[in-house]
């Protein structure tokens, strides 16, 4: 928990860092329903902005040894977090190379914690990203919530730097914070 009010930490983490990129305005979005939502203490964690450099921890993460300063701080964010809600784009039938080196530099800071997909694109909406990337965070003891939002046609959605979301992306959104809210503290307990 990180506030004086107690309420979970909330990473809303951005993984598209092209320029030009849809998925800061999703994410903004996103994280500003979080916050009125009003059970999270809610941060976003945009990797254009943290740029990790390729995995490059000469020991496997879940050792916690970690070497460079970057990997220290990146583990120290997603260890102090309670749940994630990942933006990210499908990229040819896949989740982005970002998000992956993202989660692969760490490994226990992700155990046990709820975590939801916001993925957009095309008539799809990012579901084959979706549906590859949910291995991988099961690998991780990641706690992936029930329920989605896929965002189909997402750049007809976004005007002047600014995602306008549908109703619908709106009340999904809303259930899937609800249900994060509902998991965190049970998932806390998991943790201690």
């Amino acid at each position: 928990m990180s506030d004086s009010v107690q309420r979970p930490t909330l990473q809303v983490i951005i993984a598209s860092t092209r320029p030009g990129r849809v998925g800061l305005p999703v994410g903004i979005w996103v994280a500003e329903k979080a916050r009125q939502h009003g059970g999270f203490a809610v941060e976003i964690a945009d990797l254009a902005e943290i740029a990790l450099p390729l995995f490059d921890e000469p020991e496997h993460p879940r050792l916690g040894r970690y070497t460079h300063e970057h990997s220290r701080r990146w583990s120290e964010r997603i260890a102090r977090s309670d749940a994630f809600v990942f933006v990210f784009p499908e990229y040819n039938h896949g989740y982005p190379a970002t998000l992956k080196n993202a989660i692969d530099f760490l490994a226990k800071e992700w155990a046990f914690k709820p975590v939801s997909l916001v993925s957009y694109g095309g008539a799809s909406g990012g579901i084959r990203a979706a549906a590859g990337l949910l291995p991988v965070l099961t690998v991780l003891k990641l706690l992936p919530i029930a329920g989605s939002l896929p965002i189909a046609n997402v750049s007809s959605l976004v005007s002047d730097g600014v995602f306008t979301g549908t109703e619908r992306h709106a009340a999904t959104l809303r259930r899937i914070l609800d249900e994060i809210a509902r998991v965190t503290p049970i998932a806390a307990q998991l943790r201690s």
